[in-house]
């Protein structure tokens, strides 16, 4: 009883540190200075103090979504393949702030995209399975980094062409 319920704190404790480890390192490469100010954005683009706490809400609902499928995974395998993909989608979105603020190629961050809303969408087809809701709290993380996806497309062609590494 009380090792249960150890382990049950273990992994929310990991959980919530992996997803502060993608937030705050995202966090970190994201410079809004001159550079980003000089671009040219859509109309519709949501004004930057929203991005914040959209990310706040999606990071917690994903290790919510973490804990549930970690907790229902029946066999190690699928514990493998939850933290495996939970990981791998970390690292693509660390990529993606990477490649746009840091480096300055919204260019390159527009094809890294299409891998970070693939690693979503294959975590809600997986989690799917193991616990229905872990993988339906994923489902706005996946809408918002396509809204992204498509500014991010907006951001390429008003202002391409993008060239070098940026610093």
């Amino acid at each position: 009883m009380m090792q249960d319920l150890i382990d049950d704190w273990a992994v929310i404790a990991v959980a919530a540190t992996g997803t502060l480890i993608v937030a705050i390192v995202g966090g970190m490469l994201t410079e809004i200075g001159p550079w980003y100010r000089s671009l040219t954005f859509p109309a519709w683009k949501p004004p930057d103090w929203a991005f914040g706490p959209i990310w706040t809400t999606i990071l917690t609902l994903a290790a919510i979504s973490i804990v549930l499928a970690w907790n229902a995974a029946q066999t190690p395998a699928d514990r493998i393949l939850v933290v495996a993909l939970f990981v791998l989608n970390g690292l693509l979105n660390i990529g993606w702030n990477l490649l746009f603020f840091k480096m300055r190629r919204p260019d390159l961050a527009l094809i890294e995209v299409a891998f970070l809303w693939l690693s979503i969408l294959a975590l809600i087809v997986a989690l799917f399975p193991i616990h229905r809701l872990a993988s339906l709290l994923l489902v706005p993380y996946l809408v918002w980094v396509g809204t992204a996806a498509f500014l991010n497309l907006r951001i390429v062609r008003l202002n391409a062409p993008f060239s070098g590494a940026g610093a």
